[in-house]
């Protein structure tokens, strides 16, 4: 308990203190000065997981990277995913859901790093939004992270993947890295409590542009989700678990709000 206390203190003040100064940098032209900031960031909280929570980080498949700009499609297990990778890359944009808007001075930085901020709840303005943002991203040649269960799941659950990823894919004709985590294990969702350990994130063999959506899709969840499950039966000593298919936040809220 001690550990992830230390950890929630540093987590809140490197926060606060980076995302102040990323605000004053993102009044300079350009975003150099901003990405500087925030890879600093990064790195922190990535070496507060390690010295604080105890979590260490071990990166599997960087040689499965393909050269020039490429799309990450990554299960989203815990909070701490999105330091583990933005920490792998010089410059990386990456979609978001308009939650993080809703803190102050976030929505600044998140406009200034470029980031692909989209409507949680989905829909054709998220799809417009998702489309016109990423192609930004494509023309500037930058790598794009995406979570195509759009939600944090538990450990040994999974959400329906959405087809953004496959537009983009398509649209911008740019391979697919799939990446495995078992990062939950050890930080699950938003949770306080951290638990030490090894986690390990996996880049895996690229999907090869060309597909189409029912296969790419089918091939991108099988990739992700078979070798998260592995990942997670490593770690803990159980047999390997397929995940569970679970609904979504939205959609228990859509299903209570309809007349019985």
């Amino acid at each position: 308990m001690l550990r992830s206390l230390a950890f929630a203190v540093a987590y809140w003040a490197l926060s606060i203190s980076y995302t102040l100064a990323a605000v004053i940098a993102a009044l300079l032209p350009g975003r150099a000065a901003t990405g500087w900031i925030i890879r600093g960031y990064v790195r922190r909280m990535v070496q507060s997981m390690r010295l604080l929570a105890g979590i260490r980080l071990q990166v599997r498949g960087r040689e499965r990277l393909p050269p020039g700009g490429f799309i990450i499609a990554a299960k989203h297990q815990s909070w701490g995913d999105g330091f583990c990778v933005y920490d792998q890359f010089e410059d990386l944009a990456f979609v978001t859901g308009d939650h993080l808007e809703k803190f102050p001075l976030m929505a600044t930085v998140l406009r200034k790093l470029g980031a692909i901020v989209v409507n949680n709840c989905g829909g054709r303005e998220a799809r417009e939004a998702l489309k016109t943002r990423a192609a930004d991203a494509h023309r500037e040649g930058r790598r794009i992270l995406i979570y195509p269960e759009g939600n944090l799941a538990k450990v040994g659950e999974k959400f329906r993947y959405r087809s953004g990823v496959w537009h983009m894919y398509r649209d911008f004709d740019m391979p697919v890295v799939p990446l495995a985590t078992n990062l939950g294990l050890f930080w699950a969702g938003e949770a306080f409590r951290k638990h030490p350990g090894t986690a390990t994130i996996e880049f895996l063999d690229p999907i090869p542009t060309g597909l189409g959506k029912e296969e790419f899709l089918a091939r991108l969840e099988a990739a992700v989700e078979g070798r998260t499950a592995e990942l997670v039966a490593e770690a803990t000593g159980h047999p390997v678990t397929p995940a569970v298919l679970v609904p979504t936040p939205d959609e228990i809220r859509r299903a209570a709000a309809q007349p019985a």
